[in-house]
């Protein structure tokens, strides 16, 4: 007997408990005092992570139509708004850090209440409303696959500010290969498509879809290693102003940075911190935690530059989504070993030389939910391609992220880039 077909609701339902099964995964070897440091303003504690996820489906889908709906706990609204002006009043992200209370065990709760609400309004949706709250819920889903990835960014810092150097998850030393030499693969000028249209998720910064001419260009054919970076250290890379942006090089002496972060010498050999504890630096794995600025250093220094997003696209558009994402649970880049074309998606997000900017005809949606990301088109760089710590089914090659250029805490890597003649 052929097994039922799954329901549109039940479909949903599934996506969504099993997005937030997994934020209860990540948290699963954590202390409550763990979950409740704040390392820096950037950094968020895993238990507002835990909590403000579950705010974003209270807000904006039980808040709007679930019939009577109440909180349990109204000031909920301001410890774990974020942004979202249009939604409320919030506490300061640079305080997250010190409020106790609720507890580690109470966020939980509050997350088990909200699922068991979305479970009934789901559940009992007709199909003209399922068509209203299906959108909502799926952008929330993606929201929270975006916070488990800064939940294992942040507590990755939270942790390397311990002298103990925590383990986040095990994971034997391994023996790595170093990778084949890196190559410039070249391609034509063209009219690009660039931008996401049609059906599956996308955030509206991903569009409007528009053409954009893109010169000849060659692109690296995997990322920068860290075997690679050391080279650009040992050239004194840190202490020649000619390779870095003005911005760049007073930002790097002001934070006294003669690395990437989490990187510490010991007995003249660099170790590093990890999620599974601080280990020697592994020459073959893709170079991680640099900002923009190291990001433009390293390429100035080598005789390239970064690609431009327009350029990464192109090229991505033809490419499988398959990678190291935060599924495998390495939470760590791993060396390539293929020849070609490697490692575009997963491992590390990609610099661009490219601001972050409104394609054109782009118009962030009223209300809240148009906080979203148009409001921070300003001052950032684009990245690419998803990294270690992003879900595989969360990325897309029109997917953009964004930074601010000295940002070093995420994934961030280099591929590097070249005019042709």
């Amino acid at each position: 007997m052929q097994p039922l077909a799954q329901s549109r609701a039940e479909a949903l339902l599934a996506r969504f408990h099993d997005v937030r099964d997994f934020s209860r995964l990540l948290a699963r070897d954590l202390e409550p005092e763990d979950c409740v440091v704040q390392s820096m303003p950037d950094v968020s504690p895993t238990k507002w992570h835990l909590a403000h996820t579950s705010w974003f489906f209270e807000t904006f889908v039980l808040k709007t139509w679930q019939k009577n709906y109440r909180p349990a706990i109204p000031e909920y609204a301001f410890l774990f708004n974020s942004y979202y002006n249009a939604a409320g009043n919030m506490h300061r992200r640079d305080l997250r850090g010190l409020i106790s209370r609720p507890t580690v065990a109470e966020s939980f709760r509050y997350r088990e209440n909200i699922d068991r609400h979305i479970d009934d309004l789901i559940s009992s949706a007709s199909e003209e409303l399922l068509d209203e709250i299906e959108p909502v819920v799926v952008l929330g889903i993606h929201h929270e696959q975006q916070h488990q990835e800064l939940l294992i960014t942040d507590i990755k810092h939270v942790l390397a500010q311990n002298p103990l150097h925590p383990v986040f998850r095990k994971r034997p030393p391994e023996k790595t290969a170093a990778p084949p030499p890196m190559d410039f693969i070249d391609f034509a000028e063209t009219i690009a498509t660039i931008g996401h249209t049609g059906p599956g998720f996308s955030y509206d910064n991903e569009g409007p879809q528009h053409r954009a001419l893109v010169q000849p260009f060659s692109l690296a054919s995997r990322p920068v290693t860290c075997g690679e970076y050391l080279r650009f250290i040992e050239n004194d890379g840190y202490r020649r102003p000619e390779f870095w942006l003005s911005l760049g090089w007073t930002t790097m002496n002001e934070q006294r940075w003669e690395a990437p972060l989490y990187w510490e010498k010991r007995d003249d050999e660099w170790w590093h911190f990890t999620l599974s504890g601080f280990r020697p630096v592994d020459e073959n794995e893709p170079v991680t935690h640099v900002s923009y600025f190291e990001a433009d250093a390293f390429a100035n220094w080598s005789g390239t530059r970064l690609p431009t997003e327009f350029e990464w696209e192109c090229v991505a558009q033809g490419e499988t989504i398959e990678g190291n994402f935060v599924e495998s649970e390495r939470f760590h880049p791993a060396p390539t070993k293929a020849a070609g074309l490697s490692q575009l998606f997963g491992d590390v997000w990609e610099w661009t030389r490219s601001s972050y900017s409104p394609y054109p005809g782009y118009r962030a949606a009223p209300g809240a939910l148009g906080e979203y990301n148009g409001k921070f088109m300003c001052n950032q760089y684009v990245l690419r391609g998803g990294s270690c710590a992003t879900s595989q089914s969360h990325i897309r090659a029109t997917y953009r992220n964004f930074f601010q250029p000295e940002k070093r805490w995420q994934f961030n890597g280099i591929r590097l880039a070249r005019d042709v003649a």
